[in-house]
């Protein structure tokens, strides 16, 4: 494959999976072990810093009101409903956060062809997609215990088989807290993680010693940024929808296969 194809495909995968609740942990997991780790070239870091780059860009583009607002509360320090909504953006990053600081060799560790572990977790994500679907609709907004529930759900979610906007949107819906807030917290809370993320990668030394395609760096890009455009205005719908139901099936259908052929 060559590597302007390859950036195509990789920026369409992060794209989707960055915003439908089907967990890319867990399907890169999946494919490395039906392909063989030495089979599949490994992503490189400046790609990877790339994808989520332009990943953040797409949720910042369909959230640029919220982002101003939040932003405004910040700095602000006045005790009103932006300040409120900031400090909760805040709090419910901490989980996440802890655990990639102090917990990140013991993650990696669960990164390593583990299939059993990643068909459970994909049920546990089927399970609470399946759930949120059926709770009962509400007005109700993200509290500051809520921020720190879904925060909670959100450092669970780095566990390869767990969806992070699976776990963040059905543990609000769960919470009692509206559908169309659920998911506009979910993916508004993950833009700091993953600016932070890409600092982390980029002041680690390693992009410098890459060789730079600008060409493929370019059409991922591309690519990533209008795949999550469009996946994360979908999402929105289908959580107000109810229609998580179809992602449930999928990952109770791929974790129990995954089991099924590995025990065989």
């Amino acid at each position: 494959m060559s590597e302007n194809l390859l950036a195509i495909v990789l920026g369409i995968v992060q794209g989707l999976t960055e915003f439908l609740p089907v967990s890319s942990s867990g399907h890169l997991e999946l494919a490395k072990w039906i392909m063989g780790d030495d089979s599949m070239a490994k992503e490189s870091m400046i790609m990877t810093v790339t994808l989520h780059a332009a990943t953040a860009l797409s949720t910042i583009v369909v959230f640029w009101r919220d982002i101003v607002e939040i932003l405004k509360g910040l700095f602000q320090f006045k005790n009103n409903s932006s300040f409120q909504f900031s400090m909760k953006i805040i709090l419910s990053m901490i989980p996440a956060a802890f655990v990639g600081l102090f917990f990140e060799e013991a993650i990696e560790s669960l990164f390593n062809g583990n299939v059993i572990l990643v068909g459970l977790m994909l049920l546990l994500t089927g399970a609470l997609l399946f759930l949120a679907d059926r709770a009962k609709n509400t007005d109700k907004q993200v509290s500051f215990l809520n921020a720190i529930m879904i925060g909670v759900a959100q450092a669970i979610a780095i566990l390869p088989g767990i969806s992070r906007s699976g776990a963040t949107i059905s543990t609000s819906v769960l919470l009692g807290i509206d559908r169309a807030r659920a998911a506009r917290f979910s993916f508004l809370m993950v833009v700091p993680l993953i600016l932070g993320k890409m600092a982390k990668d980029v002041l680690s030394g390693e992009i410098t010693s890459e060789k730079v395609n600008i060409t493929a760096l370019v059409i991922g890009f591309f690519a990533a940024f209008v795949t999550g455009l469009i996946a994360c205005i979908w999402m929105i719908r289908l959580v107000k929808n109810n229609k998580l139901t179809y992602f449930a099936i999928y990952c109770i259908v791929v974790g129990i296969l995954a089991m099924i052929i590995y025990s065989i």
